[in-house]
């Protein structure tokens, strides 16, 4: 079955029976589904595009405001057409802030005026130094947050009130999410998105970006239950682990994954990851779902792709 990609790219999906994802996926009608990017002029590259690779390929929408609608330059080599100024942006479920050059943002009366009156948004954002202008706005006041490396000396002594934190990818304060520099901020935004529509969004999300450096509930959470907790363990998904039967008188070898609430299946020789969505049921990589099923002494003997469909024993 192919599968296509907002990148264009085409790939092709061996579990071709599967059902949609959306069966048992994360209700999102009733989810944040705009996101502000407020840029200013030397913004940090990665700070905004890894985040903005993360939230459109999960499905949100993101437009990007600056002060005006002048072109900007982006650490002063890629020029960004802002799609609106102040005076004229919509409202954002969300509003995301980033480092780079960010002294020019928070230091500006009449940018810190906007973010004060952005007071009906679900989450706060903020990547690198852009925590300086969720501080300057006052929205970081008795929060813990923190920021790039180099700069949490100075978001320590500019705003005591700040319970500042190092050594940390993210902070999550629960409407307000900060992260560390640069790179942090994918970390951040998938984040956001496994709180927001599941951890294995967040994990076929990563998957698509090829990017392994996301460990889930690698940051620090405050205040509220950590999502992360409900990921099987390694030793736990080891019951799922042999060989099955597959369809068209195929064979598919499943083995734990390296990572919590991840397997791996095999099938001529290629790799497949399936990600945990509840007691027995995973998904794909695209989405679509496979069922373990139990017999009476509550042991895996086989699976399904559609729970009207064939059943695939394990141990063929």
């Amino acid at each position: 079955m192919e599968i296509i990609y907002k990148t264009a790219l085409l790939f092709t999906l061996v579990f071709a029976s599967f059902v949609t994802l959306a069966q048992t996926a994360v209700d999102k009608n009733n989810q944040p589904k705009t996101i502000a990017f407020y840029l200013q002029d030397r913004v940090e590259i990665l700070d905004f595009a890894g985040p903005l690779e993360v939230f459109s390929y999960a499905g949100y929408e993101v437009f990007t405001v600056s002060k005006s609608e002048e072109e900007i330059k982006a650490q002063g080599v890629l020029t960004v057409k802002p799609d609106y100024s102040l005076k004229n942006a919509p409202k954002a479920d969300i509003l995301a802030v980033f480092g780079g050059n960010a002294s020019s943002a928070y230091k500006d009366p009449e940018v810190i005026a906007w973010i004060k009156n952005q007071t009906d948004v679900a989450f706060y954002f903020s990547v690198c130094t852009g925590a300086f202008l969720l501080a300057e706005a006052g929205i970081l006041h008795n929060k813990v947050a923190t920021t790039f490396y180099g700069s949490l000396d100075d978001l320590e002594a500019r705003y005591p009130a700040i319970d500042v934190r190092r050594d940390v990818r993210f902070v999550d304060n629960g409407k307000i999410i900060t992260t560390a520099g640069i790179s942090a901020g994918i970390d951040g935004a998938l984040h956001l998105v496994a709180k927001l529509q599941g951890i294995s969004a967040a994990k076929r999300t990563a998957y698509y970006m090829e990017y392994d450096n996301w460990v889930p509930g690698d940051g620090l959470t405050i205040g509220e239950e950590h999502i992360y907790n409900s990921l099987p363990s390694i030793q736990e998904l080891q019951e799922y682990s042999g060989n099955y039967e597959y369809k068209d008188g195929g064979l598919m070898l499943i083995e734990t994954g390296n990572r919590s609430g991840e397997l791996h299946a095999y099938l001529n020789g290629k790799k497949y990851l399936l990600f945990s969505e509840e007691k027995d049921t995973f998904s794909t990589t695209n989405g679509d779902l496979i069922y373990f099923q139990r017999d009476t002494a509550h042991q895996i003997h086989s699976y399904m792709t559609d729970l009207k469909g064939p059943t695939y024993k394990k141990g063929a």
